[in-house]
């Protein structure tokens, strides 16, 4: 349908206009039947065990020559952790994200869950950064072509489980944990959103057509009505919410509380040191003060000894005179 549409606005626009055209055209084939990025593997496989966390890697290869950016949704974002959940691949090379998945606190019916992972890719500009990285990057209002990956999660038992053990005589298997389509109805089996008609109306709208042209009414209504399909594509998987790690708040209490301690700690030693100033100005103190004294006895030991004579001195002047007065006497 798009290639007649085309086909006849090529036959009624000058060649100054329609030289654009065949760009509009490829862009939306390429778009619809080329795979920018593979995904392996096509599925989330966690070890399930009771109060213990899971982890699943996922590694994104861009086929492309491009810059691509990547984004992850998952319908239950409180279960799962993701990082990181953004991200720039460049062109021929791969990037990895890990999903883990928080430690369960008791077994889901069957062993199984309806939880689903989407993982969108979208060509963007050379030399972009994950810095870069903003919502429209990921929005198809303006026709951009975005590929999109549907992944299913799977439980595995753990190693030596009772799950395969045998029951009178027969092997008993856990079913394959397949998971429903209903819950994200808008992506198609094979992971890519086929939208030829939403990528060619934007470059359509884009170009300037004379007045002296005249465009068939049934293509653009044609047109319109793939435009209304893929708005109300947009919306069902709006229901999907973003990857928020749950527990990085965690990681930021913890923090918090460790830095609180370390706080109360300096202040206790800034206390500790205020006490050992004050104790050791003390002891300053009181040794000028004893220093002081001393001082003091000195010179009073002085002033005695300089104000009379010795006791033995005042014995023997007085010895010395009664002998003196003995012999005059005599």
């Amino acid at each position: 349908m798009s290639s007649d549409c085309n086909d006849s606005l090529k036959q009624q626009i000058p060649p100054q206009i329609s030289s654009t055209l065949p760009l509009a055209a490829d862009e939306g084939a390429m778009g619809a039947g080329q795979v920018v990025v593979e995904i392996q593997p096509q599925e989330l496989k966690f070890t399930f065990e009771l109060k213990k966390q899971s982890s699943c890697s996922i590694q994104l290869e861009n086929k492309s020559k491009d810059y691509v950016a990547f984004k992850v949704k998952t319908t239950s974002p409180k279960r799962y952790c993701v990082r990181p959940n953004t991200g720039i691949i460049l062109p021929r090379s791969t990037c990895d994200f890990t999903v883990t998945m928080q430690a369960p606190k008791e077994a889901p019916p069957d062993m199984q869950l309806k939880d689903k992972f989407l993982v969108q890719s979208t060509v963007v500009p050379y030399g972009t950064t994950d810095e870069d990285i903003v919502p429209s990057f990921f929005s198809k209002e303006n026709g951009r072509y975005i590929q999109e990956n549907k992944l299913r999660v799977v439980l595995v038992n753990p190693p030596h489980s009772s799950a395969l053990e045998p029951i009178n005589g027969d092997l008993r298997q856990e079913p394959a944990h397949e998971i429903p389509d209903s819950a994200v109805t808008c992506i198609p089996n094979d992971g890519v959103s086929q939208q030829e008609p939403a990528n060619e109306v934007p470059i359509l709208r884009n170009i300037s057509i004379s007045d002296n042209v005249s465009v068939k009414q049934e293509p653009v209504q044609e047109i319109t009505m793939s435009k209304d399909s893929s708005i109300s594509n947009e919306q069902a998987l709006s229901g999907v919410a973003e990857i928020t790690p749950s527990h990085v708040g965690k990681d930021i209490d913890d923090l918090l509380l460790k830095l609180n301690n370390i706080e109360v700690k300096l202040n206790e030693a800034e206390k500790t040191i205020v006490s050992l100033r004050k104790e050791n100005s003390a002891a300053v103190q009181e040794s000028n003060k004893l220093q002081q004294e001393i001082a003091l006895l000195r010179k009073k030991s002085a002033t005695r000894i300089q104000a009379g004579f010795p006791f033995l001195f005042v014995v023997f002047l007085a010895l010395v005179g009664m002998a003196l007065g003995y012999l005059l006497h005599s």
